[in-house]
């Protein structure tokens, strides 16, 4: 993809993750977006799994929190802003909202519960990282372009040092992936891939934010 004129100012950036500083959030793998009778699931999300649990199994060697995040709506509101653009999902306290099985998301790790698309939106998710002394993060899930994307940007205006591995991540459509992953690369953190994140975790590697053609 060649660069726009607007994005080329950008700093070369790389991340090197300290699992001490260091947290993984899983966006949305939630049986809604993710399972035959969701009422929105995105075709194809099985292929997210196996790198999504490449960096969930190296984070939790590494000693790294790993932090899953529900969207969940409340019954009976009157103007849910996620059900005023899209078909009402999710709804609280049903199959809808738990994580897909498959990832083996534990009872005593952290989990988030949001109403709108941002991990961050009037959740305690910035308390609870503060609280650990995190301030590196490594986002993925579904789907990049909405929920993963306003995590991201909020993540970095709070200030935090934010990678996407685009292997564990899904958006509506291609040109969606793309464009959310170049504008995340050149303005908001490094995308690379699971293959990369799993290196930094282990054993302290550097991630180089993805190439982008001059």
């Amino acid at each position: 993809m060649s660069i726009d004129v607007f994005s080329a100012h950008n700093n070369p950036e790389q991340a090197q993750l300290d699992p001490a500083r260091t947290a993984v959030i899983v966006v949305d793998m939630i049986n809604e977006f993710c399972k035959p009778g969701g009422k929105m699931v995105l075709p194809g999300y099985e292929t997210l799994m196996p790198p999504q649990l490449a960096v969930i199994d190296a984070a939790r060697k590494a000693g790294a929190p790993v932090i899953w995040v529900h969207d969940s709506h409340r019954r009976n509101m009157r103007r849910d802003r996620e059900w005023v653009k899209r078909t009402p999902h999710g709804t609280e306290g049903t199959w809808a909202t738990e994580i897909i099985d498959d990832l083996g998301a534990r009872a005593d790790e952290i989990h988030v519960i949001k109403h709108r698309y941002s991990s961050f939106f009037q959740t305690d998710l910035d308390l609870v990282l503060k609280d650990m002394l995190v301030d590196q993060l490594v986002v993925f899930g579904v789907v990049t372009n909405i929920c993963v994307r306003s995590t991201v940007h909020d993540a970095f205006f709070n200030g935090y040092e934010v990678v996407v591995p685009r292997d564990c991540c899904a958006a509506t459509g291609p040109r969606e992936q793309e464009s959310t992953l170049y504008d995340i690369a050149t303005h908001f953190g490094v995308v690379s891939d699971s293959a990369s994140v799993v290196a930094a975790l282990s054993s302290g590697a550097v991630i180089e934010n993805e190439a982008i053609a001059a």
